[in-house]
């Protein structure tokens, strides 16, 4: 038995080695892929700033766009010349109701079920911690989006392509993180269990809390996806982020205050149990505001501006986290002196033309 085991190790680690060679998506940042990948999602043609078009890149190929759904939503599918496949998801719009999807910042459970307006049930698990929670306006667009995803990657899968990019500006950035969550969970279900998917959130805002964001980072650990920061841009800055005691793991000094201070005496004991309280007190009415407003009042225009929505029931959190490897693209006093703030053109910082600037001034095109 022995020199048959001696015979076949040698043939498992050519077999293995083949198949590292062959597979065309590695992990790691890389400029270049980021840059083309940019370029395609300027390509979403009817986004507000997509007026300062940047040249397609040669070597890849629209073959599929999804039809408009939910508020505003849609996706694109672009194939590269060696068969990897990209998933560009548009960003905000102008109108309105893409708008309304922003605000639409209740958090719910990152496992869970949505009813939708069409009658339909989104189940969903976009992390393994029941302490993890997304924002509930780009779950709505996950729920919609999600089926033509799920049926293009089987689709390409049978034509002999297994691996994708997933690429989105802006609220595209986030939803593309919560389908990187929705498609790693459902390996080995919905849909085969060695894609290979690799992600770039640009200009992305927060698409949930700590534990969505702990969750989101472990999955796509050792360089699988990477959220690109102009450090000058307020958006990745938003959804406002209100951290309470609940929001902290259950083992902490501030879990029983009294047991905490049990040694304590006088003044000093009662001083501090009464300024942690109020404190507490004071970031829960801060978060119930906000959930009441995020939540109630900007979900009752969702219903109206999508028919047949239910009311969803919102988790106590609003601790909003970035998530996924950073790569911080820093302005300088080149960057200052070409888009100098302006407090009439919020999105300055925004638009791809500043973040193909900063990409260019730190990692320069070759050739």
């Amino acid at each position: 038995m022995r020199p048959l085991l001696l015979f076949r190790w040698p043939l498992l680690l050519l077999l293995l080695c083949q198949t590292l060679i062959a597979q065309k998506l590695k992990p790691g940042f890389d400029p270049m892929e980021l840059r083309e990948l940019m370029q395609l999602s300027v390509y979403q043609i009817d986004t507000p700033w997509t007026n300062m078009l940047y040249p397609q890149p040669p070597n890849y190929q629209l073959t599929y766009r999804s039809a408009e759904m939910a508020l505003d939503n849609r996706w694109d599918l672009w194939k590269r010349k060696d068969s990897v496949a990209v998933i560009s998801i548009r960003g905000t719009t102008g109108n309105a109701e893409s708008w309304l999807e922003n605000f639409y910042a209740g958090m719910v459970p990152a496992i869970h079920q949505l009813t939708l307006a069409n009658g339909k049930t989104f189940k969903y698990q976009l992390a393994s911690d029941s302490g993890a929670y997304i924002h509930v306006g780009w779950t709505i667009a996950l729920a919609y989006l999600h089926e033509s995803v799920v049926e293009q990657i089987n689709l390409n899968y049978k034509n002999g392509n297994k691996e994708f990019l997933i690429v989105g500006h802006s609220q595209g950035g986030a939803i593309a993180c919560l389908l990187t969550s929705y498609l790693h969970y459902e390996r080995g279900k919905k849909i085969p269990a060695d894609v290979v998917i690799k992600t770039y959130a640009t200009a992305a805002p927060k698409p949930g809390n700590l534990k969505y964001a702990y969750d989101y980072d472990f999955i796509t650990r050792d360089g699988w996806a990477f959220r690109v920061v102009n450090a000058s841009d307020w958006v990745p800055e938003v959804p406002f982020a209100i951290q309470t005691l609940n929001d902290l793991n259950p083992v902490n000094p501030f879990a029983n205050i009294s047991t905490l201070m049990g040694r304590a005496r006088g003044p000093q004991k009662w001083v501090t149990k009464s300024v942690i309280r109020k404190m507490n007190r004071a970031v829960r009415k801060s978060e119930r505001k906000f959930r009441k407003f995020l939540g109630k009042r900007v979900g009752f225009l969702v219903r109206k501006s999508l028919p047949g929505t239910p009311k969803y029931q919102y988790v106590r959190s609003m601790n909003y986290v970035p998530c996924g490897t950073p790569i911080i693209l820093m302005p300088n006093d080149a960057y200052r002196q070409k888009y100098p703030d302006d407090p009439n053109r919020i999105f300055r910082h925004h638009f791809f033309g500043p973040y193909f600037f900063l990409l260019d001034t730190y990692y320069p095109r070759k050739g």
